[in-house]
């Protein structure tokens, strides 16, 4: 006959009131315009963008991520919209100075792909909040000078180490010993291939978690959805004492998307998070970004780049091709890895 398997050990290690109850510590981030912005060349338009943030503040959301600062010699300005750049002037302009607080603004800077010491204004001269660095673990010692410049500008900062699934565990490590040393607020694992299986973040956020704690630093999840397991991914980082949760309305992100705003609030427990306000917008806005021909989701040619542990740089060129023969290209993949 077979026992009754208990709750407690499905659970396993985690704290029931890490997924139950209200943690006052969470901090949800609309990384919609950034990594959105990555489908659409970052041309939304004024009113896109003013709904979007009125929305993020009748749902509750925390921070509101309005696009890049990236390098005007590096990229030409005339290919993209406002939001690759976020010059301080088009923020005021599009949402206002933002004075009331009712949501923090962030915006992120890619080591190598931004002048930072010209382009990221004192604190008070700027409606942003946080600044956050994103490197790939070669470029630790890049992202740390960014963050260094950030913090005596008067920002808060935060730290996206991208490309996890492809590095050496003993890099990371160095990596994180580094960043913790850093004056940073926060520190995000990043799943950027969408390779990552929930079983994986569980050991990720432990290791992520040890120099947390040492350093005390607080720590954020990044997910993509090649294998549909952004949203499951998320809330196995929250649940493993994770906050700051990234989020994008209806998943709009590069290739597969994101963990989607809607199932992130409508699994938080905490009453100050409304997800009727991000329906409202998806209805009236999101839509109609798919029905122009914007193209992001979970589709199978992200799949395969997922399960192979790849950037889905190649995907994105199949799609743009408008192929269907999606075991042809897993064919074309593994040989690749062979």
């Amino acid at each position: 006959m077979r026992k009754n398997v208990s709750f407690d050990r499905i659970i396993g290690m985690k704290e029931l009131s890490a997924l139950m109850g209200v943690r006052e510590s969470i901090r949800v981030v609309d990384a919609t315009l950034r990594d959105g912005g990555i489908v659409n060349d970052f041309k939304f338009s004024d009113d896109f963008v003013k709904e979007l943030y009125k929305t993020n503040i009748a749902a509750g959301v925390d921070y509101m991520e309005v696009g890049y600062k990236a390098s005007k010699k590096l990229f030409d300005e005339s290919k993209f919209g406002k939001w690759k750049f976020c010059d301080d002037k088009d923020i005021f302009n599009v949402i206002g100075d933002n004075s009331e607080k009712k949501i923090k603004l962030a915006v992120m800077a890619d080591v190598g792909r931004c002048d930072f010491k010209e382009d990221i204004l004192p604190k008070s001269e700027s409606a942003v909040d946080l600044i956050r660095v994103a490197c790939y673990v070669h470029q630790i010692p890049g992202a740390i000078e960014i963050i260094e410049d950030a913090k005596k500008k008067g920002y808060e900062v935060s730290c996206n180490i991208m490309a996890i699934s492809t590095a050496q565990e003993s890099d990371i490590k160095v990596a994180l010993d580094m960043i913790g040393r850093s004056p940073v607020d926060c520190i995000y694992i990043v799943d950027s291939y969408g390779s990552i299986f929930p079983e994986q973040m569980q050991r990720i956020c432990a290791l992520y978690k040890e120099y947390a704690d040492k350093y005390q630093k607080q720590l954020g999840i990044h997910a993509h959805n090649n294998q549909q397991l952004a949203f499951a991914n998320t809330i196995e980082a929250c649940g493993d004492g994770v906050d700051w949760l990234d989020a994008t309305y209806n998943g709009m992100g590069r290739g597969a998307g994101n963990c989607s705003m809607e199932n992130l609030l409508g699994f938080l427990r905490n009453p100050k998070y409304n997800v009727y306000p991000v329906l409202k917008f998806i209805e009236a806005h999101m839509a109609k970004l798919k029905k122009d021909g914007i193209m992001w989701g979970y589709d199978l040619q992200y799949l395969v780049t997922g399960l192979l542990n790849q950037h889905p740089r190649t995907a994105i060129a199949f799609t743009s091709a408008k192929r269907a023969d999606y075991a042809e290209f897993y064919k074309e993949m593994t040989e690749q890895e062979v």
